[in-house]
């Protein structure tokens, strides 16, 4: 039987993402929130110096950091890229970590609620899915482990042998708000009380399938030639993340009045609309489609 014997939760891989800051503090001053009986947990703040300055990064986003050849070169030496290579050498080594289960707290500008974030596949992260859907109803199952492989995959929760993100929203940039650091608590408590209960072999009846949403793509807000914008997210699809877009709905509308409507062939499902945090890309909102996860006998 797989064991969990060693749980990191890191807070303010952002610095200016304010509930995984000060859940963590929470968590050092209190530290019997999140411990249990069959394994350890440590809580870790990730990038304190962005928070000093009220900056998601510094230098450079510290969750695009943790691609193996990155670690491993001596040349990415700004504040960021210094820190990923501290951060894999407290809870990694990535590829053989002695931290088993990583869980990484995030706020999002986007009215997403409380979601639950698979960056692998396999049956633990589904069997994980379904309880924490089954504990917390209203919680968002989103799987975007289809695209990379570990060692290729650039974020801090790939360090571990297992690792999640916990993002929640919406919540503005270097602002708290109790809902919200509330629901992100609550989720990780919920993870917690899972692997105690995958540890001891006392998982309850979990829910055959589980509703999950897949990352596709995302999308860039309309510009011209210039690079400069040229329109907005639609209002009708603004704050509604998970809500449905249907071929031909419209998505964008350009600062003279003129609606673009989405062209895909198949609904999907946007999420992080209108991140704050992605204004230097202009990236306007990924899209994903909606799946089951589907436990196994």
């Amino acid at each position: 039987m797989d064991q969990i014997k060693q749980v990191a939760i890191v807070g303010g891989v952002h610095g200016n993402e304010f509930s995984g800051i000060y859940l963590v503090r929470q968590y050092l001053a209190a530290p019997e929130q999140v411990s249990r009986q069959s394994f350890a947990t440590e809580a870790v703040w990730a990038n304190p110096e962005a928070h000093y300055a009220n900056k998601r990064y510094l230098h450079s986003d510290l969750n695009r950091q943790f691609k193996n050849e990155d670690l491993a070169d001596p040349n990415l030496s700004n504040y960021e890229q210094s820190r990923a290579k501290v951060l894999n050498a407290q809870l990694g080594p990535k590829g053989n970590a002695r931290t088993d289960l990583l869980i990484d707290l995030h706020n999002t500008t986007s009215n997403m609620g409380a979601c639950l974030i698979l960056t692998q596949a396999g049956p633990f992260y589904n069997k994980l899915a379904a309880y924490v859907k089954m504990q917390m109803p209203e919680a968002i199952i989103s799987r975007d482990e289809d695209h990379f492989a570990a060692e290729d995959h650039a974020l801090m929760c790939t360090l571990g042998r297992y690792g999640v993100l916990v993002e929640v929203g919406p919540q503005p940039q270097s602002v708290l708000r109790q809902d919200v650091l509330e629901l992100m608590h609550s989720m990780t408590q919920h993870i917690l009380d899972f692997v105690e209960l995958y540890n001891t072999h006392n998982l309850p009846a979990l829910p055959k399938q589980t509703e999950a949403f897949r990352y596709l793509h995302s999308i860039k807000l309309p510009m011209n030639e210039k690079g400069e914008r040229i329109g907005m997210v639609h209002k009708n699809v603004q704050d509604r993340d998970y809500q449905p877009i249907y071929p031909g709905d419209p998505i964008f509308t350009l600062f003279d009045g003129t609606e673009i409507r989405y062209e895909g062939e198949t609904v999907v499902y946007p999420t992080f609309i209108n991140e704050a945090a992605y204004y230097d890309n202009n990236l306007a909102m990924s899209l994903n489609e909606k799946v089951v996860i589907t436990l196994e006998d």
